[in-house]
């Protein structure tokens, strides 16, 4: 188990993983609620309202938080399926190994999917 701990939690802890998730929940779900209460009052709504919606520095601020909050969600929900079922036990020698060799793919994949995110939102 300290394999584990020492190679890939990062120094983070149960409690810091189970507070970030439910805070990027809380951002997550609040973009929805806000998302479809503006779909659900523009039922014809126009390409340039919905590029002015978001334009807006606002909208702008919120977008990043979700698409960063969407990140660190499903790393945390990733690593901890990775430690939970890619284990010595389970896989025998070769599981920190290849663990760690998902863990980077999905930093990578991850990394990109924010980037690309951040490019959309910012170029507006």
């Amino acid at each position: 188990m300290g394999m584990i701990t020492n190679v890939t939690s990062f120094g983070r802890s149960g409690l810091s993983d189970w507070l970030l998730q439910r805070t990027t929940a809380i951002i997550m779900a609040a973009y929805v609620v806000f998302v479809s209460f503006y779909l659900l009052t523009n039922p014809d709504l126009q390409y340039d309202q919905w590029l002015a919606l978001n334009s807006h520095i606002c909208m702008k601020v919120l977008n990043v938080l979700t698409v960063l909050s969407i990140a660190i969600h499903a790393w945390i929900g990733l690593w901890a399926v990775l430690t939970d079922y890619v284990t010595v036990r389970l896989l025998g020698p070769k599981a920190t190994p290849l663990r760690i060799i998902f863990q980077l793919g999905m930093i990578l994949v991850t990394l990109v999917y924010v980037i690309w995110a951040l490019d959309i939102v910012w170029g507006i």
